[in-house]
């Protein structure tokens, strides 16, 4: 399960991705609003733990714009008002839990658990482009009764150009979304599993094209035409 962590107290938020991680969830974290809303918009994560006061952008119209744009992950609020007006702001927003600092790492936990335990629409189960499914409870790649397994990477690269639906991918964001910001990795690693990712495609005969812009990204094309705009 892979978890975004928007705070910008450095040493929670450090604290929180450590203990995140020793759960073993994958934790990255975001430092203020802006980033953590575009973090979250990008639909890989399957929870957001998500402050309050954050610089740039406010948790609240980080969550709002979230639902705004139909982008249903979970999201756990931590704050240090403990006002009920202000939780109910924040549930008002789009926020699927409250927790008030300070607070134990059990009790941190078992919100998590249950967020991601929540039945209905909260959690894709699949990611569908052209003529091609991907499965994440058993990392399948689907194409017509056809079907083969994806490395935990491999995986992570198709969803992310999956869930783009067609628009450009730029290496660099393929590279800070998959091996993370810490990562000992360069852009040769993003072609190493784009070349096993097209291989995969072909195997199972799909009608998907992993497409490179030159100096840019990737993009996917299905069959039919279905890509990214020009530009």
């Amino acid at each position: 399960m892979r978890v975004l962590v928007v705070e910008d107290e450095a040493r929670l938020s450090a604290t929180l991705r450590d203990i995140l991680t020793e759960n073993n969830y994958q934790a990255a974290v975001a430092g203020d609003g802006v980033t953590g809303l575009d973090e979250a918009m990008s639909g890989i994560y399957d929870i957001v733990i998500l402050d309050v006061m954050l610089p740039g952008m406010d948790g609240f119209e980080v969550v709002r714009k979230m639902r705004a744009e139909n982008v249903k992950t979970p999201v756990l609020m931590l704050t240090a008002r403990s006002e009920t007006s202000d939780k109910v702001y924040g549930l008002d927003c789009g926020a699927d839990y409250y927790l008030t600092k300070p607070f134990e790492m059990e009790e941190f936990l078992a919100c998590v658990r249950a967020l991601l335990r929540r039945p209905g629409d909260v959690r894709v189960d699949e990611i569908a482009f052209g003529d091609t499914r991907l499965n994440p409870a058993n990392y399948l790649m689907l194409c017509h009764g056809r079907s083969i397994r994806l490395s935990a990477t491999e995986f992570e690269v198709m969803r992310l150009l999956m869930l783009q639906k067609g628009a450009i991918i730029p290496k660099e964001t393929l590279l800070l979304k998959v091996w993370g910001y810490d990562a000992d990795v360069d852009e040769s690693s993003v072609e190493v599993y784009i070349s096993f990712l097209r291989k995969k495609l072909g195997r199972i005969r799909s009608g998907l094209e992993i497409r490179s812009i030159r100096r840019v990204g990737y993009h996917l094309q299905a069959d039919g035409g279905e890509e990214a705009d020009a530009v």
